[in-house]
């Protein structure tokens, strides 16, 4: 599957566009856009995949994306109850003059960091997440003056991380993007059954040595690490829907007992059953 130009139709009434919900969680929607933009979602857990950097949010994430960075909709996979609200704007949606004045300088500083991807954590991501969900709510004007506020507020935390990820300028990225998909569409399909990591090196046309090296690049973690994190992540999902403990090891792809036990308490910090009791109180 390509990665796709996403077309975003300008509100009339408004200088920037608001999304609510999009429900394209069971679709794999890898695209990207000239607009910058603004995604918060509230969900259990998902990934969060931006240009070449991976990574698995827990409960909420907020991220600000620059232009033509592509992405996965944050919401793909998830089967529990998905909030989302999406902000997407244009360069200078304000004009160049705007954004030329003093006033502005830190959010100048904020849109550039965005072309690499940040990703904002801790009481800023409450905060601007508890703001974001009642944009919709307020006036025109209003909105664009709480939408003001919000990107000053971005601009001046130390909440946040940059994603370090790149735009689409060429065909040789182009062409590292669509592997990756490739390889975690393999994951997702397969994931339940025992998977060898020389058959994914060839699925990527690399050597299994190169392929290690350049997941590890990628993705700053080693193939395996990742497959047992995408491996838990489905466990927990079992254990919330009553699974016990034997059924969602061997559902989410663990071949014993002992390994899925261990490997979820390095993951998570708490054994299986100490999840599943908690999340039930």
């Amino acid at each position: 599957m390509k990665v796709k130009l996403e077309a975003i139709k300008p509100n009339e009434e408004s200088s920037f566009t608001i999304l609510l919900t999009p429900k394209l969680n069971e679709i794999f929607y890898w695209h990207f856009h000239p607009e910058y933009e603004i995604v918060y979602v509230e969900a259990e857990t998902g990934v969060r995949h931006v240009g070449d950097h991976i990574s698995k949010y827990q409960g909420s994430d907020l991220v600000f994306i620059g232009p033509n960075i592509p992405h996965l909709n944050f919401d793909y996979g998830v089967k529990t109850i998905v909030e989302t609200v999406v902000i997407q704007m244009k360069e200078h949606f304000l004009g160049q003059p705007f954004f030329d004045l003093p006033e502005i300088a830190a959010i100048n500083e904020l849109f550039a960091k965005a072309r690499s991807g940040i990703a904002f954590h801790g009481n800023v991501k409450k905060e601007i997440g508890e703001r974001l969900k009642k944009l919709p709510l307020l006036p025109h004007f209003t909105q664009l003056v709480e939408l003001l506020q919000i990107f000053q507020i971005l601009a001046t935390t130390q909440e946040y991380e940059l994603l370090h990820t790149r735009a689409v300028a060429n065909a040789s990225l182009l062409k590292e993007q669509q592997r990756m998909h490739k390889i975690y569409h393999y994951i997702e399909v397969n994931y339940q059954q025992y998977i060898d990591v020389n058959e994914v090196a060839s699925l990527s046309n690399l050597t299994t040595a190169a392929f290690c090296r350049y997941f590890k690049k990628a993705t700053h973690l080693t193939f395996t690490d990742f497959l047992n994190q995408y491996r838990i992540n489905q466990a927990k999902k079992l254990l919330l829907h009553d699974k016990n403990v034997t059924q969602a090891c061997y559902e989410s792809g663990f071949e014993n007992l002992s390994h899925f036990n261990k490997t979820f308490k390095k993951i998570t910090g708490e054994n299986p059953s100490q999840f599943k009791r908690r999340h039930r109180q």
